[in-house]
């Protein structure tokens, strides 16, 4: 019983720590807006395309595969290398064109046309089953999906926020990014999952960085365990977690 009171106390401690981060980036960065509704397919495809890159390459590599293939009909009808050869700039072209065919496949097959419009009328959690189980679709792609192509609350773990939820404390250092979407859930303040995720993102990019962070710059540095035992690292020289 005191054990089960303590975890919920932790809990509940998280929680609250999330919140206020969240209100403090807000009032640093201030209150990030959806730009539209994003169609859901084109957001699953790029964000295929963004695993294990970065924005840069994710953007070429989506842009020449569009300028390539105007619609996503024309990319299940063309040749995998020509796949291959559009998005190579976002690195591990074979894989991901193999995936994206496989996923617009199984979409033509399942609903006779290439469009996710169907995701609409199901819930979360169904959502979470139904395309969590294809090939290619990992727990970051799958709230994406969520966030940016569907407006549900969901809460995509990448790089940057790995990094700054472990220096912050809101995220256990041991666990992965795997892992970390499923914890998060429990600590994310209502309707707040794109505002955080954004800026978080902006945080990581500019100030909490995983090389020389600049914590002189930080408005959260109060709420940094990290810092606390590392009030120079603004001067470091090393790569930190």
């Amino acid at each position: 019983m005191r054990r089960s009171k303590k975890r919920w106390q932790r809990c509940e401690d998280l929680k609250a720590k999330v919140r206020k981060i969240t209100l403090l980036l807000e009032k640093q960065y201030g209150h990030p807006r959806r730009k539209g509704s994003g169609n859901p397919l084109d957001i699953l495809i790029e964000t295929i395309l963004s695993q294990n890159t970065n924005d840069q390459n994710r953007d070429k590599a989506y842009q020449r595969l569009k300028a390539r293939f105007p619609r996503w009909e024309d990319t299940l009808k063309g040749k995998t290398k020509s796949i291959v050869s559009a998005i190579r700039p976002g690195g591990l072209a074979e894989q991901k064109a193999r995936r994206i065919r496989e996923i617009l496949q199984w979409i033509k097959k399942r609903q006779g046309r290439l469009s996710l419009s169907f995701l609409k009328k199901m819930d979360s959690e169904e959502i979470r089953k139904t395309m969590g189980a294809l090939k290619g679709i990992g727990p970051k792609t799958l709230h994406c999906l969520l966030l940016f192509g569907l407006g549900r609350e969901a809460f995509p773990v990448d790089t940057h926020i790995l990094r700054i939820g472990k220096r912050f404390g809101f995220i256990p250092e041991q666990m992965g990014a795997e892992k970390a979407h499923l914890w998060m859930r429990d600590l994310m303040p209502k309707q707040k999952s794109l505002s955080l995720h954004l800026n978080l993102i902006r945080l990581g990019r500019t100030i909490c960085k995983a090389r020389n962070p600049e914590c002189n710059k930080c408005l959260l540095s109060i709420e940094c365990l990290w810092f606390s035992t590392h009030q120079d690292c603004n001067r470091a020289e090393v790569s930190f977690p």
